[in-house]
């Protein structure tokens, strides 16, 4: 195998889950706590997850004080503990066959480890190597290098051991701070800027999950 170590973000990555959980749950959070704002588009939404990231956007721009980011993230929970997002096509088969050649797969996500985990054992029947989900420190999740550090700590791996597969721009980013690869998964783009960029700095830009199986496969 050309990596010893997949470095997996979640949502929109291996799976949909942005237009059935995560957008919907933001919209009836920003009805109750902002009311006074006409909601975002699907499209803005996911602009302002690439850049400056979600946790900027709720602190940032719409200013939610830490009770007001509490109840956001009651209401997400509502919404990530009633649905399970589907994986995309051909990524269940290339988690379980780098499994079997001995591979590590890690999780770097801005969601729950619980509810990652749930995903994982419900879809696959396994559980990741590692995760690094929203509970940890502000300076613990992506973009930071903390879990990307951790990783290599972790299995004595060095960077060029390791690949990223991200969406968006936080994922890049921590790539790009631990000189480790950073393939796009660009199947889940929609909005033309992102696709771009993301095409225009990443190592990779797969618009198929089967582009990225023959690369770290081979």
């Amino acid at each position: 195998m050309k990596y010893k170590c997949l470095v997996l973000d979640h949502d929109d990555t291996v799976v949909k889950s942005t237009p059935t959980i995560h957008y919907p749950s933001f919209v009836e959070a920003m009805n109750e706590l902002r009311p006074e704002v006409v909601p975002y588009t699907f499209e803005e939404f996911v602009g302002y997850c690439f850049d400056p990231g979600f946790h900027s956007l709720c602190k940032d721009i719409l200013k939610y004080t830490d009770r007001e980011e509490l109840r956001q993230q009651e209401i997400w929970r509502s919404y990530t503990g009633e649905v399970i997002p589907q994986f995309y096509d051909g990524f269940s088969d290339l988690i379980l066959t780098f499994k079997e050649l001995s591979g590590y797969i890690c999780v770097v996500s801005h969601s729950e480890r619980n509810r990652i985990l749930r995903d994982y054992r419900e879809t696959l029947g396994i559980e990741p190597d590692l995760v690094f989900g929203w509970e940890h420190e502000e300076h613990q999740r992506k973009p930071n290098p903390y879990p990307l550090k951790e990783i290599m700590r972790r299995f004595n791996l060095k960077n060029e051991e390791l690949i990223m597969i991200d969406d968006l721009k936080p994922g890049l980013d921590m790539a790009r701070s631990c000189q480790v690869d950073f393939a796009c998964a660009g199947w889940s783009h929609i909005i033309p800027s992102i696709k771009e960029y993301m095409y225009q700095n990443s190592d990779y830009y797969f618009n198929e999950v089967k582009e990225l199986k023959d690369l770290v496969l081979l």
